[in-house]
């Protein structure tokens, strides 16, 4: 009996240092903090896009902590609406809205800038969060493809038709959640819609770079006016955006592999710290048109230092999205 209960205490004493050991590793994983709680946000105005769950809603919960307005844009409002009662509970912010806004839709993302303009003269901090990743190919509402259609234009529309109460509201911010996919894509120009073929990692790729090569050609055209945009990397977060990847989302990987990648998955709050640092941190007031990862700027990849592919994008954004003339012309 000595025997086995020498052999069940090893075996307990070594289940337990390997869970100790994951638990730390998950700590050192969880990247960068936001070291400024004396930092305030009251009274500033701010838009989430996707603020209803992970990264998104930690962003509101830590900004309404802090005291700003907060309006949380989200597809849909059931669950936006259990988001913010929590929120404002946490909080103790009572200021702290729920508004429809879903991106794959040009229209619904021209009605929610025209309710929020009746509603609001000023906005401080816009948070370009939402996002969808490697799904299934569908379209949006106006044909484009999905992955690319929210992640990038239905935030490109939205921060234009929003800009008026950001530059009124200088020195105000704008943030982009990109991705470190964006190192590894191109812009497929020939077939921007993947119209003639699709690989959902490829056009998720290809969404990341869209936001870099916006946040940097969008950095240019606000010089001088006080609204600085900034493109982050929050980390490979634990959060909803993984439920189309099959080693994330069946019943095998959440029994045999999900265990053994848990301790290099950042969580939602621990990926919305370069969000915070970007959009509160006073010495990046003046800071505009770089990419954050870790609460540090880092270099982009060369395809993303593409002044003429940044420009070609733009002008097909502009198009798809009618932006100045309100009426798309996806082709």
């Amino acid at each position: 009996m000595s025997i086995f209960r020498s052999k069940a205490v090893l075996g307990l004493s070594a289940v337990g240092t390997l869970v100790g050991c994951g638990a730390l590793l998950k700590d050192y994983m969880q990247g960068a903090r936001f070291q400024r709680p004396d930092i305030r946000a009251d009274g500033k105005v701010v838009v989430i896009t996707g603020a209803n769950t992970g990264i998104g809603k930690e962003t509101a919960m830590a900004l309404a902590r802090r005291g700003a307005h907060v309006y949380m844009a989200c597809r849909d409002l059931k669950k936006c609406e259990e988001a913010r009662q929590e929120i404002v509970l946490e909080t103790q912010n009572g200021q702290v809205f729920c508004r429809e806004c879903d991106l794959a839709s040009l229209q619904s993302v021209r009605k929610f800038v025209k309710q929020f303009k009746l509603e609001q003269n000023r906005l401080d901090i816009l948070v370009n969060n939402a996002g969808v990743m490697r799904c299934p190919r569908s379209l949006t509402k106006e044909g484009i493809e999905l992955q690319l259609g929210v992640n990038h234009m239905g935030h490109f529309l939205l921060t234009n038709l929003l800009l008026d109460q950001l530059k009124l509201s200088a020195p105000s911010r704008i943030v982009v959640l990109s991705s470190i996919a964006h190192t590894r894509a191109k812009i497929n120009v020939q077939d921007l819609n993947s119209v003639q073929s699709y690989d959902p990692a490829n056009a998720y790729e290809q969404s990341k770079l869209a936001n870099v090569l916006f946040t940097r050609e969008l950095a240019k055209r606000l010089e001088g006016t006080g609204v600085t945009v900034n493109a982050v990397h929050p980390g490979i977060v634990d959060t909803d955006l993984m439920r189309h990847m099959g080693l994330f989302n069946s019943w095998f990987s959440s029994f045999l592999i999900k265990p053994f990648v848990w301790p290099f998955l950042k969580s939602a709050a621990s990926g919305a710290q370069t969000t915070l640092h970007v959009a509160l941190h006073p010495q990046l007031e003046k800071v505009s048109g770089q990419y954050f990862s870790d609460c540090a700027p880092k270099d982009v990849a060369e395809q993303a230092k593409d002044d003429q592919l940044a420009k070609w994008l733009w002008a097909v954004s502009d198009k798809w999205t009618g932006t100045l003339t309100g009426t798309a012309a996806v082709s």
